[in-house]
């Protein structure tokens, strides 16, 4: 399947609002948001953000991130990290993190970035060490239902290979 990314279009916010099948992948994605996800409560989050970027493989939106934060030559963080439930499990992830890693480097010059994973995730707990993040640090959060999570704060450096990346 051959992968593209662009910015995110009004047009698309219908379809990454249905991509959240629960409660809890909501949370993984915008915790601040209430199932379900609403386009008002997505157009908040993108008009907030910076880069909020669809990957779109054989005619439909497949992923959907974007930067919380965004500093010149600083820290970019990803956040509302979400892909359609047809296409898990494909490398939708993977590409798109790796869209938004060239992003912060590119056009922001970013020094480092970063992301946080819920540590119920076991997809992203998985993939992100894969892609060359490191953890920094874990903080205590509520889950919607009120059970004690931990929230895994993970970063990558300038020039840190990642394993995908091939040696200059």
């Amino acid at each position: 399947m051959h992968l593209t990314y662009r910015p995110v279009s009004a047009e698309d916010v219908p379809t990454i609002c249905a991509f959240p099948q629960s409660s809890q992948e909501l949370f993984f994605m915008f915790p601040k948001a209430q199932y379900p996800l609403t386009e008002d409560q997505l157009q908040a989050s993108i008009a907030q953000r910076s880069d909020s970027t669809v990957v779109e493989g054989d005619g439909s939106v497949m992923g959907f991130a974007n930067f919380y934060t965004f500093e010149r030559n600083g820290i970019c963080a990803i956040g509302n990290v979400i892909v359609s439930p047809q296409a898990r499990g494909q490398g939708i992830a993977k590409y798109l993190v790796q869209t938004m890693v060239g992003l912060a480097f590119e056009r922001h010059r970013a020094r480092e970035v970063q992301l946080s994973c819920f540590n119920e995730n076991t997809a992203g707990v998985l993939l992100y060490p894969q892609l060359g993040f490191v953890p920094y640090g874990v903080e205590e959060r509520l889950a919607p239902d009120g059970r004690r999570v931990a929230l895994i704060n993970l970063r990558l450096v300038t020039g840190a290979q990642s394993p995908e990346t091939p040696c200059a």
